[in-house]
């Protein structure tokens, strides 16, 4: 099975693409899909859009995961993701029935095992699980992982509980 992970956003989207084969996980391919804050709101969300389309057509993922928004402070960078954050839904939908969403406790409980861990416990586990030789930068990448990661952990779950 093949995974798609997506750390939402606008200036920087995460991705990461895992094969779960087996009990094991492998990285097929992570990075960012980034936008230049001189292009106007729309263009990024166009360019978000289009590449976003382009990594699906090319990996054919099998179930795609999100990584659920959390915001305290920035109001205007909120509304920016979360609308960012509907294209980049748009985008899958056309391609995929059905996405999964994890909040960040959740991840950060799958990955580690703790829901309140710093986020470098996080990036370094994403690093131990797939044998990556270092963190991927910039953070979103990371991130975008771990929500992989946390899929497959989950459908594990969902699979160890229906053979019973």
């Amino acid at each position: 099975m093949r995974i798609l992970g997506i750390d939402p956003g606008y200036a920087i989207v995460g991705y990461g693409i895992i094969d779960v084969i087996g009990s094991r996980v492998k990285p097929v391919v992570y990075g960012a899909i980034t936008t230049d804050k001189d292009l106007t709101f729309p263009k990024r969300l166009e360019k978000i859009y289009i590449e976003l389309n382009q990594l699906i057509e090319k990996y054919k993922p099998d179930d795609i995961a999100f990584e659920e928004l959390f915001f305290n402070k920035n109001t205007k960078t909120a509304i920016q993701v979360a609308e960012a954050r509907g294209v980049e839904i748009l985008a899958v939908k056309l391609h995929v029935n059905e996405l999964y969403e994890y909040t960040p406790l959740q991840i950060k409980d799958a990955i580690v095992g703790y829901g309140r861990a710093e986020k470098k416990q996080v990036q370094e586990m994403v690093r131990m699980i797939l044998g990556l030789s270092e963190i991927p930068k910039p953070d979103d990448v990371a991130d975008a992982l771990a929500v992989a990661v946390t899929h497959s952990s989950s459908l594990k779950f969902k699979e160890l509980f229906r053979m019973k």
